[in-house]
Formats: structure tokens, sequence, C-alpha cells
């Protein structure tokens, strides 16, 4: 069994930053993308950028580009999301994403149950 722990979120003024965490424990051999999407009201869960195991980001078509920076720290297993330069449009639930092997190497998929980020004055 794997659990994401997240951790990060709350109330911010338009403007302020945030930085989510996303740590992964239980039973993984190999931990490969980590990623975070986010979900506002009434609207599709969309993708915000991905991580690969090396290092190297990916990020979605959003209006994210340029204030959000995705990082991760292997060896806590821990995937950062920093959010600067924040906006009433990012209110919504963050959620981390791990892809991942276990330790019978079966391949497999975690999602965090969301932190809220509401960006308001």
């Amino acid at each position: 069994q794997v659990a994401l722990r997240e951790s990060g979120g709350g109330l911010v003024q338009p403007g302020g930053s945030l930085t989510l965490s996303c740590e992964a424990s239980g039973s993984i051999l190999r931990i490969n993308a980590m990623g975070w999407y986010r979900q506002a009201p009434g609207r599709e869960r969309e993708l915000i950028s991905t991580i690969t195991s090396a290092g190297i980001p990916k990020y979605g078509d959003s209006v994210t580009a340029g204030r959000f920076t995705i990082s991760r720290n292997n060896s806590k297993r821990t995937v950062y999301l920093q959010m600067n330069s924040l906006q009433s449009e990012d209110t919504a639930v963050y959620y981390c994403n791990v892809q991942y092997y276990d330790r019978s190497a079966n391949f497999d998929v975690a999602w965090g149950q969301g932190t809220q980020v509401t960006v308001s004055s």
C-alpha cells in the first residue's frame, strides 16, 4: 500500500506564493514520474506539471507556465510545487500523482487526497 501525504495548501492573497509538498510512503520499489494536477469547482482536473525520476520537468498547457515550478527530492520521495504570483483563478484543489513500482515490481499510480489552495484578498 502506498500513501501520499500532501501539505502546504491554504489561503493566500493575490500575488502571494505557496509551496506544496507531497511525500510518498509505503511499499515502493521505485518511483518514476511525479506530478501535480488541480481541479477548480465546475471544471475538469487539469495537469499542471510532471517531473521524471531524473528531474526533468514538463509543464501542461495552462496559465501556470512561468509562475509554477516543480521539483523533487528522490531520497525523501517528495515532489514540490512552488507557486508564485498566485491569482484568484489558481483557486482549486491540488492533487499530487506518483507513478511507481511496488516491491512486487507491479506498476501502479497513486493520487493524493488533495489540498485546497484559495487565492483571495
